[in-house]
């Protein structure tokens, strides 16, 4: 594979979609062909994966149900989305990857980590991205940011504790993988975070 994989991660409110569109912009000016795209969804079965497991008239789903649902839609993302454009020399940006379902169904729904790893190792083979940006801020920070967006999704509307889990696990992630994971502190202005995110992008991309 000769494309570049970058997913960026972080709790809600945190600002991934603008520092998305700040990622893409960089790789274009720089002549690099690319491929914008999230999980769950990015195709049409994920997309509609995606509204089941936003969707509020599904809380109290089994948290089996929600991480067997993520890596159904994360099978049909990689093999017709991420693999063949990665194949193709194109890089692909993801918003969220595998280690959301560590962090959001892990700790945060009590399933062991070795069971997401085996699902893992089935689904995406040798696949791994070769940058994760984190986007952290305080989980109050997040929330009072997506609370002002729109109305809460089944994720949004889980409990301050919940959040404070997954930022949790996120953090500990960067921690046993700072090769690929960088954390940017998104608690501050955009200029600030832009600049954090900018600064990743000169030394890991070029």
């Amino acid at each position: 594979m000769s494309g570049m994989f970058i997913t960026l991660e972080g709790i809600e409110g945190v600002g991934k979609t603008t520092q998305l569109e700040f990622i893409a912009e960089y790789l274009r000016t720089r002549g690099r062909e690319l491929v914008i795209t999230r999980e769950p969804g990015g195709t049409l079965i994920g997309e509609e994966i995606r509204s089941i497991v936003l969707d509020n008239k599904h809380t109290g789903m089994a948290a089996d149900t929600e991480l067997l649902l993520m890596f159904a839609a994360r099978a049909e993302h990689i093999n017709k989305v991420i693999r063949p454009a990665l194949e193709s020399g194109k890089d692909v940006l993801c918003d969220r990857f595998t280690d959301a379902s560590y962090a959001y169904q892990g700790l945060g729904r009590n399933i062991p980590a070795a069971r997401i790893t085996q699902m893992k190792d089935w689904v995406l083979g040798d696949l791994k991205p070769n940058l994760t940006i984190l986007l952290d801020a305080p989980v109050a920070i997040g929330l009072e940011r997506a609370a002002k967006r729109s109305a809460k999704d089944r994720f949004e509307s889980e409990a301050l504790d919940f959040f404070e889990t997954v930022r949790h696990c996120y953090l500990q992630i960067a921690e046993d993988e700072p090769d690929r994971v960088k954390i940017v502190d998104a608690a501050g202005t955009l200029e600030q975070v832009k600049q954090q995110v900018l600064t990743i992008l000169e030394q890991e991309v070029g």
